[in-house]
């Protein structure tokens, strides 16, 4: 990965909260995390087909359209996937409570 790559994804690590992040390819295939193998291969199995179907959802209401950016919240995480054609950023932080 280049160094413009390398650099945001530290960034993006040293956010406040932030447990991981994960890339992965077109394929579902995880290239670059920052968590353990077991979560990697989970959260990127499940969001990967999940990102598919709601990438999917968004050409069906509009072709012209795509999506750009998925956020999932639950009780303990929220989930933050930002893709593009090739590679999905996945990004777990814990959720804060104010």
């Amino acid at each position: 990965m280049s160094a413009e790559v390398e650099e945001t994804l530290k960034r993006i690590q040293t956010h406040k909260g932030v447990i991981g992040t994960i890339v992965v390819n077109a394929e579902g295939i995880p290239i670059r995390t920052t968590l353990d193998n077991s979560t990697t291969v989970q959260y990127a199995g499940l969001l990967h087909q999940l990102t598919m179907k709601a990438r999917s959802t968004v050409r069906d209401l509009d072709p012209q359209n795509d999506l750009t950016f998925l956020r999932i919240r639950s009780k303990k995480h929220e989930i933050m996937v930002a893709p593009d054609k090739e590679y999905l950023l996945i990004d777990v932080p814990l959720r804060v409570r104010l």
